[in-house]
């Protein structure tokens, strides 16, 4: 979810405020890209509601990459954007004709049912917060929050207005997740003992300039203020919170690592997370490192192991423990049966209605988002990644993010529950 973002001047602090926002009358935008405890599967809900989910998106890069127009239970009635090319791709993705560039007048446009906010990343607490004000249902880009603070008060504004909250997590809904999750479900794993992920961008300094070379929100962007892409595969799968954690970063020095507004100093953070359950777990985010970028995870049962693919491997492999046979090796020691083989997860298309069974960006998964955000609405229902998971996901990286900055001092991740049932 790397789109090349707006600028943000060196000289003003990340965290917009509402005055900033507004100066000059209204609020305008310009687009970019932007765990359920116990995971549940994606409903299919082929019928068409007998009312269509009125949607309204904001943030015409990444925003325009989902497809609301194809699920049979909803229709983009608005669009948003200050960018004037990036407001015509969504008018041309979504058949939309009704663009804004004020993002509080979009919100009055007669009808809307619900916002997609695909904005900067330092922006989605503020705009979800005043989208659900203005009685909207709200789906948003990663992460949810850029502190504790921010993801109270979403949370807040989710249980104070009573609407549906989504983001738009991505590994949730690759295919080999979704497998996982499946036989995690089953049992299948027996006892996750261990899990990781890895999320490796070799490059994103690129990201942290505009066009005409201004820094944008990411310039210096801490690696742990962005962890949902690993959040997001390890949380729905073990079905466990991270609870404790140690972290250690890297950097070089570099100027962009000393003059950013995060005052971060590190290019790559590793956190090793205890669970709610008492076991490991290790997440890595790494935005300068030579390896090419990838997104992976592993998950390490006493029945069954899943390693999903990296670079250089044609697939994703899983470990079985076979019969109490004890085998001997070459050099005379015993060893247990372990049988390894490739595995190429199903596309799970057969969660989806006919018109959305297209390939889609991020391992398949936006079709999936898509469809499950509507689908909640259409069924009253709160979405599988949740304003609870949501939290869950990104909580942890923010605390994983001040360990580091404290040389890997082990700190308590909150609490902030999950969705009532």
């Amino acid at each position: 979810m790397d789109q090349r973002g707006d600028r943000v001047s060196k000289s003003r602090h990340i965290d917009f405020s509402r005055r900033d926002l507004l100066k000059g009358g209204a609020l305008t935008v310009s687009a970019m890209t932007a765990a359920q405890v116990q995971p549940q599967p994606v409903l299919v809900g082929e019928r068409a509601s007998p009312k269509k989910v009125n949607m309204g998106v904001v943030g015409g890069n990444f925003g325009s990459m989902f497809q609301w127009h194809l699920d049979p239970n909803s229709q983009v009635v608005a669009v948003c954007d200050l960018r004037e090319d990036r407001l015509q791709r969504l008018s041309e993705v979504y058949r939309c004709g009704n663009k804004y560039k004020k993002f509080q007048e979009f919100l009055k446009h007669p009808g809307l049912d619900a916002v997609a906010v695909f904005t900067p990343a330092p922006l989605h607490v503020w705009m979800d917060v005043e989208s659900m004000k203005a009685g909207k249902h709200v789906i948003s880009a990663v992460p949810a929050g850029m502190s504790l603070e921010d993801l109270e008060r979403l949370l807040e504004a989710v249980k104070s207005s009573g609407l549906k909250y989504m983001m738009a997590e991505t590994s949730y809904y690759r295919s080999e997740i979704m497998t996982c999750q499946e036989w995690a479900r089953a049992g299948q794993f027996g006892t996750i003992f261990y899990s990781e992920a890895e999320y490796y961008h070799e490059g994103l300094k690129d990201l942290m300039y505009d066009e005409i070379g201004l820094p944008t929100w990411r310039y210096g962007l801490p690696p742990m203020q962005y962890p949902t892409h690993c959040t997001g595969m390890v949380i729905p799968v073990t079905g466990e919170r991270l609870v404790e954690v140690q972290a250690v970063g890297w950097g070089d020095g570099h100027e962009i690592l000393q003059s950013n507004e995060y005052k971060n100093p590190f290019w790559n953070t590793t956190a090793f997370f205890k669970t709610s359950s008492g076991h490991a777990s290790r997440i890595s985010v790494y935005w300068h490192v030579a390896n090419p970028e990838e997104e992976h995870g592993k998950f390490f049962g006493d029945r069954m192991s899943y390693l999903t693919g990296e670079p250089g491997h044609a697939a994703d492999q899983v470990a079985r423990i076979g019969s109490a046979k004890t085998i001997v090796d070459p050099n005379g020691y015993p060893m247990g049966e372990v049988h390894l083989e490739n595995y190429k997860p199903p596309n799970h298309w057969d969660r989806l209605p006919e018109p959305m069974r297209v390939p889609t960006g991020h391992g398949g998964s936006h079709t999936f988002i898509t469809h499950e955000f509507i689908s909640a609405i259409v069924e009253n229902r709160h979405p599988a990644v949740n304003v609870w998971e949501a939290i869950a996901y990104t909580a942890p990286g923010i605390v994983a993010h001040q360990s580091a900055l404290r040389g890997g001092e082990s700190m308590k991740v909150p609490d902030f529950g999950k969705a009532p049932v």
